[in-house]
């Protein structure tokens, strides 16, 4: 790669971080001899999307079903090795692009509902509905459900099991013009926020790497090129078959056969925070035993695994415990394990302080595009980021990308309002046309930078109770609060994997209808067969009813006199208070001349957990200063990604195998012989 092609405007030391980052992810994602970009949309990833969405997506819905469990990240290795392999045999093996491109239709085809253990399409939201209006839970609300969600209980549609009535027609109406305002919202918010952390800001993405170079390791697979990729790729899945044995393969099929599953590594994470509570007050401890995240460690750059890493000591572990002494984390008690301690102290504190920092990043990246385009306006305009794309990339002019985000946008706006007409106006348009770019573009640039995005938890729901509407029919409106940051990765893998954009833009076209009918038909044939839950699907007979509980206490949440501790959440002060401490530490890594990355990677820690953060700086340390020596730092960097998408194939075949054992296991107890 060309200095030039690397070298950021006005760059300063800090910035020389970023530049080596973004330049190893281009070395390491893309073939050194590719120099132009291929489409990946052809006949072969057709036949790919079309095996996806009727042969495997069924297996999908009934093993979500039945065990909770969805095909997720293993379809998309499973399909693509699948492929790769018979078109190797058949003398016409896929190319880069066409794995990728099959490998990005796999993900959006097998995504599914997780707490709800629904999988298979936008269909599997209706039959949730179904189910929730008539369930006990919701006997108080159910009446106002509105029947543009789902028919009303006692209908002949719900009486009869089916699809095919008049009475689901707003629904379903509803639904196909969701799915294709999702479309245009993703695809031209994450284009315009591509363009600006990748092209204009130069931020290197960390973790787009991984998918761009198993697909490159794939594609040179049994090859006259078979080259380092490849043999690392395939020691990486060899790991993951192994850790996949110990860590899903033996949990998932002794769950079958025994009571209570075989944990060797418990899942998802080992709980201290009981155990330490009396040193450590109010601080979830623990550690989660996935390899993966050793992996990781090895891929994202140090600088910015040690200021994660560095954040939580300080903050959460430190912090914490100060905080509940000084009273700011007054809803924690003594017994509460991870998941409560984190909630009641997001909610207590660090909800407000990552919605102040998440600001604060938005300025300090909008102060960083500003700065570059003043220094750009001396330059000839072809040389320009923002102007100079590579030739035959499948760029489309930004306008249109801002175009088609803003139908998205004034779409949901629009349907929220018809449909809830007594719901604040004023907030739909601050969250749709404000907040959503804001935090759209603090995640991108955290995802550019630091490989992970961005997160309020519970603030739709907060908004909600402190717009002070108290109807139920506001909780299933498609609300215009969207984080769009994940998908400019999406962009930047592609490019990485010199693929057309416009091969994406195909395989949507081809998704959306293909989506849509194997949804429709396999979920009517499940739920026109048999009720749902019942006792043929253990997984939802057992778990719905909960989850039935759970939305029905959001639903009267928002009702005046309940007592609703989100209410308190949203502290302005707190929100304030974090913004600066943000910009003050930013100040600091200035002026005393820490990375960039660094800086990032403490506001990325600053709520995060020791769980994931200790195996992560293990990894970090562990590739920094043992492989990075044996194989040299340049070649290490550029075989962690490959090792680490070697073992996502790994890990992914085996519990895909154990899924598929578990969901014969199951079928063959119900059987009357």
């Amino acid at each position: 790669m060309k200095k030039d092609e690397v070298k950021r405007i006005g760059g300063t030391e800090q910035d020389q971080s970023i530049d080596a980052a973004r330049a190893l992810a281009e070395e390491t994602g893309t073939d050194e001899e590719a120099r132009e970009y291929e489409n990946g949309f052809t006949i072969k990833t057709v036949i790919g999307a079309l095996f996806i969405g009727f042969i495997m997506m069924p297996g999908a819905m009934y093993m979500g079903l039945v065990a909770g469990q969805g095909l997720g990240p293993a379809a998309q290795w499973v399909t693509i090795v699948l492929f790769a392999e018979v078109a190797r045999r058949s003398f016409v093996p896929l190319k880069r692009a066409e794995i990728y491109t099959l490998y990005y239709v796999a993900g959006g085809l097998s995504g599914m509902m997780a707490a709800k253990g629904l999988s298979g399409g936008p269909f599997a939201g209706l039959i949730w509905n179904q189910y929730f209006i008539q369930s006990p839970q919701a006997a108080h609300v159910a009446h106002e459900i509105p029947s543009w969600v789902v028919p009303p209980p006692g209908s002949q549609a719900l009486l009869d099991r089916t699809f095919l009535s008049s009475a689901w027609i707003v629904p379903i109406a509803l639904l196909l013009l969701g799915e294709i305002l999702g479309r245009l919202n993703w695809i031209g918010g994450g284009y315009v926020l591509f363009r600006l952390t990748s092209d204009v800001e130069r931020l290197p993405f960390p973790m787009a790497p991984v998918a761009a170079a198993g697909a490159t390791a794939l594609a040179e697979a049994g090859t006259k090129e078979e080259s380092w990729r490849w043999q690392v790729f395939s020691t990486g899945t060899v790991m993951g078959l192994l850790f996949g044995a110990v860590y899903m393969f033996i949990p998932i099929v002794s769950g079958v056969i025994l009571a209570k599953p075989i944990m060797l590594l418990p899942i998802p994470f080992i709980d201290f925070t009981v155990n330490t509570e009396k040193i450590l007050p109010a601080t979830p401890i623990g550690l989660v035993a996935d390899l993966q995240l050793v992996l990781i460690g090895f891929v994202i750059p140090f600088p910015i695994v040690a200021g994660s890493f560095i954040g939580v000591i300080v903050f959460q572990i430190i912090g914490n415990p100060i905080l509940h002494r000084m009273g700011f984390l007054p809803t924690w008690r003594e017994g509460m394990g991870t998941i409560t301690t984190k909630l009641s102290n997001d909610v207590d504190f660090w909800l407000s302080v990552g919605i102040g920092t998440g600001v604060a990043v938005g300025l300090i990246g909008l102060g960083s595009v500003i700065r570059s385009a003043i220094k750009m306006r001396g330059q000839p305009e072809r040389d320009r980021p923002i102007q100079g794309v590579p030739k035959g990339r499948g760029d489309f002019p930004l306008w249109i990308g801002l175009a088609m985000w803003l139908v998205a946008t004034v779409g949901y706006i629009w349907i929220s309002h018809i449909l809830v007409p007594g719901f604040p106006f004023w907030i739909l348009l601050v969250f749709g046309l404000i907040w959503t770019p804001l935090i759209s573009y603090v995640s991108a640039r955290m995802i550019g930078l630091t490989g992970q995005g961005v997160g309020f938890p519970f603030l739709r729901e907060a908004v909600f109770m402190k717009s002070g509407y108290t109807g139920a029919d506001i909780w299933f409106v498609p609300f215009p609060m969207h984080d769009l940051g994940g998908t400019a990765q999406r962009f930047r893998e592609l490019e990485l994997a010199k693929t057309k954009f416009t091969s994406i833009f195909k395989a949507e076209l081809l998704m959306l209808p293909t989506i849509l009918i194997a949804s429709f038909v396999f979920w009517q044939f499940f739920w026109h067969t048999s009720q749902i839950p019942s006792a043929q699907y253990p997984y939802a007979n057992r778990f719905w009813p909960l989850e039935a509980t759970m939305q029905s206490i959001w639903i009267t949440a928002n009702k005046a006199g309940a007592d609703n501790f989100l209410l308190k959440a949203l502290k302005p002060d707190v929100i304030i208070g974090g913004g600066i401490l943000a910009l003050v530490l930013y100040a600091l890594s200035t002026a005393l001349k820490i990375p960039l990355l660094m800086y990032y990677g403490l506001i990325g820690g600053m709520n995060g957990r020791i769980h994931e953060a200790l195996p992560m700086f293990a990894g970090a340390l562990l590739g920094r200063y043992y492989f990075a020596k044996r194989f040299g730092a340049g070649r290490w960097a550029m075989y962690a990604p490959v090792l680490l998408a070697g073992f996502s194939c790994g890990v992914g075949l085996t519990g895909m195998s154990g899924i598929a054992l578990a969901l014969i296991a199951k079928s063959i107890n119900y059987l009357p012989f």
